[in-house]
């Protein structure tokens, strides 16, 4: 597929929600690493995270999000066609979040339900599964809810969201541009390997053991991340994809209002930045006070940053998510008139 083009689809709104809880990664953890932490937090640039307390799930900031989207917008529930949750952070392994947030939301029995299992590449992918629903007839009106509860107090790097955006037929739409990625021979650079079918939970995997002279206590039943080969893929698979969607949509650098990157690490974005000679000021960053906030970190973006601006006039996004897969995916879009509220705490 890669590279496709969906006409007659209208960006109608989005909105974002995110914890109360603030966690900082300078203060909030053991006094013997604070050294450590500093030159962590300088290199990766992430001070400050959001935290869900243990009864709040991703679909719980979700809700939010929709709600208040639904409101700004003044749809009618029985209206919304289709709803997609694009998350790594279920609220059961089955049955599907998408179904239970129908029910929560009010939405009609009609409404078609169904989650995505994607991270940090899930947001452009998501806009393209239910634009397409939306280009092809059958379907008018419809939700995307994207996020996960990934953050740990001792994680430095993950943060909590979730993300409720709007999309419609519009005949007058202009089109938006796609490129779309995937590379499974990379699946172990970002995994949580014990829980599924391959290796189910043992009690072997529920003892902790020290790995280093900080005391950290580790688990099997963690995420594990390979730096070095994650740098590798973002800095040089990014650039070039960034170029190419460009080229098929025809259409400049220079024309682009925003750019809107995967708010992965400081190291990585600003490399990626730099490879493609794009200004600060249109390269908005949210890793100092929301870190990495998975399939979220494009919306919360937007919302956090420009919503301000995104609400006033017409304005062109290249919007480029990756990460976990491999993934990555790229999207084009030009917004008009599209509903933009601020920023939601909950």
């Amino acid at each position: 597929m890669s590279l496709s083009t969906l006409s007659h689809v209208r960006f109608a709104g989005m909105a974002t929600c995110v914890p109360r809880r603030i966690i900082s990664n300078l203060e909030d953890c053991r006094p013997q690493i604070r050294g450590d932490r500093a030159r962590l937090v300088r290199n990766i640039g992430i001070e400050f995270r959001r935290l869900c307390p243990e009864w709040q799930c991703f679909s719980d900031l979700a809700l939010v999000a929709a709600e208040a989207l639904l409101e700004k917008l003044q749809w009618r529930r029985e209206d919304v066609d289709a709803l997609i949750v694009v998350t790594q952070s279920p609220d059961y392994l089955i049955p599907a979040t998408a179904i239970i947030l129908q029910d929560r939301l009010g939405l009609s029995q009609a409404t078609v339900a169904f989650d995505v299992n994607l991270g940090c590449s899930g947001y452009p992918f998501g806009i393209n599964i239910l634009g397409s629903m939306i280009a092809a007839g059958g379907v008018r009106k419809g939700l995307l809810l994207v996020g996960d509860r990934c953050a740990r107090l001792e994680d430095p790097i993950f943060s909590d969201a979730g993300t409720a955006t709007a999309l419609e037929f519009d005949a007058a739409a202009p089109p938006m541009y796609f490129d779309l990625n995937s590379d499974g021979s990379g699946y172990r650079a970002i995994i949580l390997p014990i829980g599924g079918h391959r290796e189910p939970v043992g009690v072997q995997h529920l003892l902790p053991w020290r790995e280093d002279e900080n005391d950290h206590w580790h688990y099997k039943t963690e995420l594990q991340l390979d730096g070095p080969a994650v740098l590798s893929f973002s800095t040089q698979r990014v650039p070039p994809a960034v170029e190419k969607l460009l080229a098929y949509a025809n259409v400049a650098k220079e024309d682009v209002d925003y750019f809107i990157f995967h708010q992965a690490n400081r190291m990585i974005n600003e490399t990626i930045r730099k490879k493609l000679g794009l200004p600060e000021a249109r390269v908005p960053s949210t890793l100092r006070d929301f870190g990495n906030t998975s399939g979220a970190s494009l919306p919360v973006t937007m919302t956090a940053r420009i919503h301000a601006e995104l609400a006033e006039g017409k304005k062109r996004l290249l919007l480029s998510g990756f990460g976990i897969g491999l993934s990555w995916g790229g999207a084009i879009l030009e917004l008009e008139g599209a509903a933009f509220p601020a920023l939601i705490e909950a």
